[in-house]
């Protein structure tokens, strides 16, 4: 196959504006803006996981993509291996027809889903993956996983394309996303990008016969240590600007990574009584779609991208 008749959504990079950060930097000539990514394509691991919400992995689990390199830098992330702007991205590129290969191998198991793990910064990438391998007859359910730092302008563009949408919703104050994310317009911006993807979805769920998600919006949200006004904040906007109906992860995972072991407020986990605060206002919201996490959590979503199978 001729991967090349494929390729036209890089143009998209000569003078990227993808995200928020506006960069407008020509990535095919090599130059980086914020998040340090070029043409190439930087993947840091590809693989079968099933540490998703259950809608999402579903029996048999979902094949992620994880790009490399962020258009945020989260003090916290426990995704560090791969997120820091430090990286070189060459080191991670991969050509296309093992990219191509490798997802494939995954879909032929069985598994029936693909997700691309952090692809703001990379969306023309994205399209070109998920071009080919609809050419090649698969028909998979497409999940866009973000830190939700999105342009709207950019997801309109994915409409159509993308099956389930899957962002984060970090913060609803701006200061707390300057301390811990270096972007202090984050509420702006995600506010925005989730009312373009709720314009595509709506707040329906749609599944399947096994009550795997085939068309919808998952938002996801990261309670912090000391920080419960800011979760309270997140869910009222959701409920009151967007809609009570719509599935919320709340999730009680975070623990502290090396890179914040020292901070003053970020060096300890959540406590039992800060997420039983959230998840109660959850409940008088009227939010009762979607998941909670057992309090235990934090203590089995600890990847290692050195390794093969990162979350194994």
């Amino acid at each position: 196959m001729n991967f090349d008749a494929f390729t036209a959504p890089l143009k998209e990079l000569e003078n990227c504006a993808l995200c928020p950060r506006n960069c407008n930097v020509n990535r095919l000539t090599g130059k980086v803006g914020y998040c340090k990514s070029d043409a190439v394509f930087s993947i840091a691991s590809i693989c079968i996981h099933r540490g998703e919400e259950p809608a999402i992995s579903g029996a048999g689990g979902i094949c992620n993509v994880f790009f490399t390199n962020c258009n945020l830098q989260c003090i916290y992330c426990q995704n560090h291996q791969i997120s820091s702007n430090r990286l070189t991205c060459a080191s991670y590129r991969l050509e296309l027809p093992e990219i191509i290969g490798q997802i494939t191998a995954i879909l032929d198991q069985g598994v029936n889903r693909v997700g691309f793990v952090s692809p703001s910064h990379f969306i023309p990438q994205m399209k070109v993956i998920i071009s080919i391998i609809l050419s090649m007859g698969y028909k998979p359910v497409w999940v866009y996983n973000s830190n939700g730092y999105d342009k709207p302008e950019t997801l309109v563009t994915l409409e159509g394309l993308i099956d389930v949408y899957l962002p984060d919703f970090k913060y609803m104050d701006p200061e707390l996303a300057r301390q811990f994310s270096g972007a202090r317009d984050y509420p702006v911006y995600a506010a925005q990008a989730l009312r373009e993807m709720y314009r595509q979805k709506g707040a329906v769920m749609h599944t399947d016969e096994n009550q795997d998600a085939v068309s919808g919006i998952i938002v996801r949200h990261l309670v912090l240590p000391g920080l419960v006004e800011n979760s309270l904040g997140v869910l009222r906007f959701l409920a009151e600007e967007i809609s009570p109906r719509i599935h919320v992860s709340l999730m009680a995972q975070y623990y502290p990574t090396k890179q914040v072991a020292k901070h003053s407020q970020l060096s300890r986990g959540v406590t039992e009584q800060e997420y039983r605060q959230v998840t109660e206002e959850m409940e008088k919201l009227g939010m009762y779609n979607g998941w909670i996490q057992e309090f235990e959590s934090s203590e089995f979503y600890r990847p290692d991208f050195n390794q093969a199978h990162p979350f194994e």
